[in-house]
């Protein structure tokens, strides 16, 4: 059975992806082991020891930062821009499928965020809220601040997929006597939601993980990005590897639950 002969841009193109691999999820392996550190260990190799320690040390009182408050303030402000970032997604999808007068400009309006440097965006939003007599806070300002982010990324999104959605399925709908409610909860919605999942799963993980446009807009209790970089200058301890390797499992069980979502929806879709 002969083989094809690999071209050179074959082997080119793997060391690539071996280093990108290893440049990814290097840093990610050394925290992990690093987590796992003795008690009397340091924040260097050679482990002195392996224990859970250091996970424990997370559930307890830190003389300096606060894990578990940025953690929940970071967890509901990820879903809150997610809910956010769909609705808004959707509603922009479904009104640009029909030309309007002031589109175009509305559509660069809308993306010129991606454009504007970060850490700009949060110092105008944190400047604005003060100058009106608001206090910014991770709720308010930051909020507004993460949308800036997340929206634009949603509605190019969901602009694709309306871009390659067939009328014909609407138009059948309404010939068999579906109202317009009816036409787009049973047909419409249902093809598109795992687009709309995956448009959730992107901007909660695009607000868990912002840290320039929250540096400004937080006000005085951080996030979880934030909190991990004061904890830099002032931990000491493996307690910070720990926090890492909490949060990165977090990471990738959001992502098994969304794709096990999709595939879920995707398989009723299939059935019906």
């Amino acid at each position: 059975m002969s083989h094809e002969k690999r071209t050179l841009e074959f082997y080119v193109l793997a060391a690539f992806f071996t280093l990108f691999v290893l440049f990814l999820y290097g840093p990610l392996s050394a925290i992990l082991i690093l987590s796992f550190q003795g008690e009397t260990g340091g924040l260097t190799f050679p482990l002195n020891g392996v224990s859970l320690h250091w996970f424990a040390n997370l559930f307890e009182r830190q003389a300096v930062g606060d894990f578990g408050g940025s953690f929940k303030r970071s967890l509901v402000l990820g879903v809150m821009v997610m809910i956010v970032t769909v609705a808004v997604s959707l509603l922009a999808g479904l009104a640009f499928r029909r030309k309007f007068r002031g589109a175009t400009a509305l559509f660069y309006l809308a993306v010129a965020s991606l454009v504007v440097p970060s850490i700009i965006i949060s110092l105008g939003i944190g400047v604005v809220f003060q100058q009106i007599g608001f206090r910014p806070a991770w709720y308010t300002s930051a909020f507004g601040a993460h949308l800036t982010w997340t929206l634009p990324f949603g509605v190019l999104i969901m602009f694709a997929v309306f871009n390659r959605f067939s009328p014909a399925y609407e138009e059948a709908a309404r010939d068999l006597g579906a109202s317009s409610w009816q036409t787009f909860a049973h047909v419409v919605l249902p093809m598109i939601a795992p687009s709309l999942i995956g448009v959730g799963l992107f901007g909660f993980t695009l607000s868990y993980d912002e840290f320039a446009r929250t540096l400004m807009t937080s006000g005085t209790f951080n996030t979880l990005p934030l909190e991990i970089y004061g904890m830099t200058t002032n931990v000491t301890t493996p307690v910070l590897y720990a926090l890492g390797t909490v949060t990165t499992v977090f990471s990738f069980l959001v992502i098994l639950a969304t794709l096990g979502a999709i595939l879920y929806v995707g398989r009723r879709r299939a059935r019906a």
